[in-house]
């Protein structure tokens, strides 16, 4: 099975993932965790020390080039894997960066969505642009602004794949997520809650 989770910086994506990957073990399955960053946070403490800002559509490509080759990555580990496997982040991350700084979609994302194998759910952590920035704040590696994790909210739920999510209310207790994700992998359905 593959749960792929989005969302917004601060949305709790990657937390999720390794709580989630954590009870499956736990309960004696095999499960597997694979993040598909993009770079961005490297690329934000590079450009502070510098005392540069780098160009977009520069950000762009390594960002794009280092998501998809991590998405590429982690599609060949997961077909060789017998059990759970999430994947932290996708190319439908790319696709809202890329709206969300007023980049087109092009053609090779989607291109490669369509081709790749489809996940069992692709479960988007919806969290409110504010929560989320509290908690970048609080743990002081990022630098998004509240316009920004509010823009790219709005740019994921542009996309036409949004409707296909799975969407799940981010700023629920921790427990509470965990559950409704476990109800997924049990086979479970979850319409957006």
């Amino acid at each position: 099975m593959l749960i792929v989770l989005t969302g917004i910086d601060g949305s709790g994506k990657s937390t999720a993932a390794r709580t989630l990957v954590s009870a499956a073990r736990a309960e004696g399955g095999n499960a597997l965790l694979l993040s598909n960053h993009a770079g961005r946070r490297s690329m934000s403490v590079v450009a502070e020390r510098l005392g540069i800002r780098w160009p977009g559509r520069l950000a762009d490509a390594v960002e794009t080039t280092l998501r998809t080759v991590n998405v590429l990555i982690s599609h060949a580990r997961a077909s060789r894997f017998d059990g759970l496997v999430v994947m932290d982040r996708h190319l439908y991350c790319q696709l809202a960066l890329r709206a969300a700084k007023g980049l087109p979609r092009g053609k090779v994302l989607p291109g490669l969505l369509a081709a790749l194998p489809a996940a069992d759910a692709v479960v988007h952590l919806d969290a409110d642009p504010v929560v989320a920035h509290r908690r970048i704040v609080a743990r002081g590696t990022d630098n998004e602004t509240l316009a920004e994790l509010v823009s790219f909210r709005d740019a994921y739920r542009s996309l036409p794949e949004y409707a296909q999510f799975t969407v799940i209310d981010a700023d629920v207790p921790a427990a509470v997520l965990l559950a409704r994700l476990r109800s997924l992998t049990k086979g479970g359905t979850l319409t957006s809650v």
